[in-house]
């Protein structure tokens, strides 16, 4: 499906400044959303299986050793660790799980853990399965394939005309080979990046339509949370109406792709949630994110379905995906029947809905030693 607006017509929409002039938008992009999608959700949720100590400079991100923040540190999870996550996050009304790690690469040892660990949670539980490990080739993305894993993510984060000031030693260009390693292996796949970095509009109009020939399966938005020490450490959060413009004028341009609202939200967009989903949101990161926490599951659960929108999971959610996505739709209307399925697939005792607090729960460590940014830029906040 090609974009609903022009490049033109996007550019005049990022002018908009009156709330209701924002809302009326909001309501073009809310009919886009229930037209291709109905009632339907995806919501996500995530484990950080490795943290800290990324070679990468990326400039919004605590991980990285350029960076004078201090961040969780934690070698990779073992795969019973991971199912222990997963579960959790099960018990909480996922419908998808994603293994995160640091970096843009993994160890043989550490893949050889994220696909036991994918294993583990196809075996054991009804979640649809993501990974998100940097880059990688047409072989690894054929094994996490075999292991279970049904979509990976990986970002290109901003404009490619802004991407040098984002990152100097992540290339765009390997972004994009991975993109494509992904989708030749069978793979869906996750991209998307973060706004707010300091891209001007127009930046953000060319992202959009970069997004839109990449026609990824599912678009996360994240919104920068800035993380004292950091390249970006100093910048303002976004304003909340400019925030819901945004996800609303990238929902027209990508009509088809599963919107996620992810890092940021809270700070960023706050009361107005709600709103942002309407703007033509599918789902949310629930619980944690990598570093920092977002609402409770029962917040989320609760704003999707004030909107009538249908938060139940199917007990085969991950052999055959709920109407979400360009595998297939499931015959008949979505049953409403999350509560019930919780209560019955996961007996008292069975599965303790612990999710990480990254607050309290991850060992968090000053660096000893920062070296200079490779972009010659100074970390700020």
């Amino acid at each position: 499906m090609p974009p609903l607006i022009s490049r033109e017509e996007a550019l005049e929409l990022g002018l908009l400044r009156d709330p209701q002039a924002i809302e009326a938008l909001v309501e073009r992009a809310w009919q886009a959303r229930v037209e291709r999608f109905g009632d339907s959700t995806d919501m996500c949720s995530l484990v950080n299986a490795k943290s800290g100590g990324c070679a990468e400079d990326c400039g919004f991100c605590a991980q990285s050793r350029f960076a004078e923040a201090e961040t969780p540190m934690h070698a990779m999870m073992d795969p019973e660790q991971i199912l222990e996550h997963a579960r959790a996050a099960e018990a909480a009304g996922a419908h998808r799980f994603c293994m995160v790690t640091q970096g843009q690469g993994l160890s043989k040892r550490d893949f050889e853990k994220i696909l036991a660990g994918a294993r583990l949670v196809a075996e054991n539980t009804n979640l649809k399965r993501c990974a998100s490990i940097g880059h990688m080739s047409v072989a690894r993305a054929q094994a996490l394939k075999e292991a279970g894993i049904q979509r990976v993510h990986h970002n290109v984060e901003t404009a490619r005309s802004y991407y040098p000031e984002v990152s100097s030693t992540v290339r765009y260009e390997g972004r994009l080979r991975t993109i494509e390693a992904v989708k030749e292996a069978g793979l869906e796949t996750c991209v998307g990046g973060i706004l707010n970095l300091g891209e001007t509009p127009e930046q953000r109009v060319e992202m959009a339509f970069e997004l839109s020939e990449i026609d990824p399966d599912s678009v996360p938005i994240n919104l920068l949370n800035p993380r004292p020490g950091t390249k970006f450490g100093d910048r303002d959060f976004m304003d909340p109406w400019e925030a819901v413009k945004w996800i609303a004028i990238f929902r027209l341009i990508l009509p088809r792709a599963l919107f996620r609202l992810c890092g940021g939200r809270v700070e960023n967009i706050g009361d107005l949630q709600p709103l942002a989903v309407k703007a033509g949101v599918n789902g949310v990161m629930m619980g944690n994110f990598l570093t920092t926490l977002g609402n409770t599951p029962e917040e989320d659960r609760a704003m999707f379905e004030h909107l009538g929108l249908n938060v139940a999971r199917q007990p085969d959610n991950g052999s055959n995906p709920r109407p979400d996505n360009r595998a297939g739709w499931l015959e008949g209307p979505t049953p409403d029947v999350v509560e019930d399925y919780l209560d019955a697939a996961t007996p008292a005792g069975e599965v303790e809905v612990r999710l990480w607090d990254p607050s309290s729960q991850l060992r968090f460590a000053k660096k000893a030693k920062v070296p200079p940014r490779p972009d010659g830029a100074l970390n700020a906040g």
